[in-house]
């Protein structure tokens, strides 16, 4: 661990105000629901990472606290606290109170980092109500209080400390965030992963809002290579341990972890100076590059059947766990949430390191590498097979034009923006809603049974499947290789089952199949869950409907004008409990469900892709052992089970 000499005020570099800030505050940490309020946690956790990152702490601690407060200590360097040449303020002030000012930006302070966006924790303190600043550096505390972004005084000196290191606590302002409660496992999910890209660095994460209190530390020696055995923990990897490579190239530092597994997708993660790049950029090129060359390179070398053309990007990936993570001194980013990276210098470093590595990895396993390559050919060879498939199905659906599929009620609106189609279950209710909808704009596709769960099948096979078949063809984007997101028939489809646990499995089968296969959908924002009521309340001439149980009792004690249950028993009421949508006429499917004034839809997102991915494999994949643990854990929960 080095001391704090070295890093003094004039690290600390200022670029222009605060102001903006507290007036979008969408504009920096990307909206203030759910998400821009737990982006406050992850921009002061960034400033511990990057202390951690430059070789300065090995030791972080988060703490959610009652009244919606959060702590968060790093035992790194502390920030400075002499005065700043140009603000001529103390930096810590600086760096509390102005956007854009941080030891970042000139070169000296960090040699990587990954708060470098325009974000930081000026934004967060702009953003709360009150928050505290508590340096320990030098063997003195220095403490600062602020209140919306300004100081209430000047930078105090506290009592002498043997500590060195930084606490922030700062509760998020309700003038900003309307329900500002964080949520435990969103910062759990998050802090083990930063754990991970930051190894030998120990993260705790501790809430304290009610007893007894929960606590959870990280510390992981492995890296990304421990990170790849937590992700396939509930699939069979065909090489164990995973392949591991590091190097550093050109002043960019590389680190990457591969796994193949028995499973049929790709699930690989990348990361730049350890800010998830959900839309990759140019590390995740050079990777994917690389690692096709590579695997061309020895299935040519080893006399494997390959074909002309040789494997591709797709067939290489099946099944593939990957976790890469790069660090470099200025990040590129595009986009404000720094979604992809964008430096080009990038690219052939990771393809260098990558190429080297897993050939020798390759040479030095070759019972591993043999499995390797028989994943890959056999993904190859059903590949071919889904593509005849595929061709067949959307040849087939050319051909008929708007009749297809059969099923098919189509909308007369042929904007995609304006038009919407209900996957609904069973002919049954596919009568209603086909009778109660708008044809103007509204297209019914009834599904009959329970689709295939592709979690545990190919494309090939997917594509034999009529239910699939038909919405396939109906969405008209196509699927695989030649899907194209903007030949998509409807910007709302909206998936339409009964609230029973049929309709439950028919509705997740459906969910697995958009999250694997329609993911820019999810992303885009085009796909929901319907929510029909699980009530229907008739008292005299007037009928009212409930979507579930607190709500009908509400409902009850509402049109009864009684506060005492009791009293409730004693009204005459007629409460039908509804166990299918074929039991609703068209009218009051499309008064409850279908009618855009009244409805009530859930638009699917996709939060942390990490634990939705690790979601889906545990609960519909092949592994029982890990969905009947999650059962045992979880049936405790389940209220109103119908069976």
């Amino acid at each position: 661990m080095s001391d704090s000499s070295g890093y003094t005020a004039k690290h600390i570099t200022v670029l222009q105000g605060l102001e903006p800030v507290r007036r979008r505050p969408a504009m920096y940490i990307g909206g203030t629901g759910s998400d821009g309020l737990h982006h406050l946690v992850w921009e002061v956790l960034d400033n511990a990472i990057d202390e951690a990152m430059a070789g300065y702490c090995d030791t972080i601690e988060i703490k959610l606290l009652p009244e919606d407060k959060v702590s968060l200590w790093d035992n790194g360097r502390g920030i400075p606290v002499d005065i700043h040449p140009q603000t001529k303020k103390t930096a810590l002030e600086t760096v509390m109170t102005m956007l854009h000012a941080g030891g970042k930006f000139g070169g000296e302070g960090y040699k990587v980092s990954g708060g470098l966006h325009g974000v930081g924790v000026s934004v967060v303190n702009a953003l709360s109500s009150w928050m505290k600043t508590e340096v320990h550096r030098d063997g003195q505390i220095y403490i600062q209080e602020y209140s919306r972004g300004k100081p209430k005084g000047e930078v105090k000196k506290g009592a002498k400390t043997k500590k060195r290191g930084t606490l922030q606590v700062f509760t998020p302002d309700p003038e900003i965030f309307k329900e500002p409660s964080f949520n435990f496992q969103t910062i759990l999910d998050h802090a083990r992963q930063q754990a991970y890209l930051t190894k030998k660095t120990k993260i705790s994460i501790i809430d304290e809002r009610q007893e007894p209190y929960k606590s959870y530390s990280f510390y992981f020696e492995g890296g990304v290579s421990s990170y790849v055995r937590h992700i396939n923990k509930n699939r069979v990897p065909y090489n164990y341990p995973p392949v591991f490579i590091e190097k550093q190239i050109n002043g960019i530092s590389v680190e990457a972890s591969l796994a193949y597994t028995d499973d049929y997708n790709e699930h690989v993660f990348c990361f730049a100076n350890n800010i998830l790049t959900a839309e990759g950029g140019t590390h995740l090129t050079g990777f994917r590059t690389a690692l096709t060359r590579v695997l061309n390179d020895y299935a040519k070398k080893m006399g494997s059947k390959i074909g002309e053309n040789g494997l591709s990007g797709d067939d290489v990936r099946e099944g593939l766990t990957a976790v890469l993570s790069v660090k470099l001194k200025n990040p590129q980013f595009e986009g404000q949430t720094k979604a992809r990276l964008g430096n080009p210098e990038v690219r052939p470093a990771v393809d260098s390191v990558i190429t080297e590595g897993l050939t020798i990895y390759l040479e030095e396993h070759p019972a591993e590498a043999k499995k390797i390559m028989e994943k890959c050919l056999l993904s190859a060879q059903a590949r071919s097979a889904a593509r005849a498939a595929r061709e067949t199905v959307l040849r087939k659906g050319a051909l008929e034009g708007l009749t297809l599929p059969g099923k098919l009620a189509d909308c007369s609106q042929k904007d995609p923006g304006k038009s919407e189609i209900y996957l609904v279950e069973g002919d049954s209710a596919g009568g209603s809603a086909k009778q109660g909808r708008d044809r103007q704009f509204q297209a019914i596709l009834p599904l009959r049974g329970k689709i295939l769960n592709v979690e545990r099948a190919r494309l090939d096979k997917m594509l034999a499947n009529e239910e699939i078949k038909s919405l396939i063809v109906g969405l008209g984007c196509g699927i695989g290789e030649t899907q194209n997101i903007e030949k998509l028939r409807y910007h709302h489809i909206i998936i339409m089952t009964d609230a029973d646990v049929d309709g439950a499995h028919i509705r997740t089968l459906l969910l697995t199949l958009f999250y694997r296969h329609f993911p820019q959908l999810i992303d885009k924002g085009f796909l929901y869950i319907a929510q029909p009521p699980l009530y229907a309340i008739s008292k005299g001439k007037n009928k009212y409907y409930a979507y579930n149980e607190e709500e009908k009792n509400l409902l009850l004690k509402k049109i009864a004008n009684v506060k005492d249950e009791v009293k409730i028993e004693t009204t005459a009421f007629d409460v039908q409990r509804y166990k299918g949508l074929g039991e609703m006429n068209p009218e009051q499917l499309w008064e409850t469900t279908m009618n855009p004034q009244n409805r009530s839809l859930w638009q699917v997102t996709i939060e942390e892709a990490e634990r939705a991915d690790e979601v889906f494999t545990m609960l519909m994949g092949e592994e029982v052992p890990p969905r009947k643990r999650f059962i045992q854990v979880h049936a405790q929960q389940v209220k109103n089970l119908d069976i």
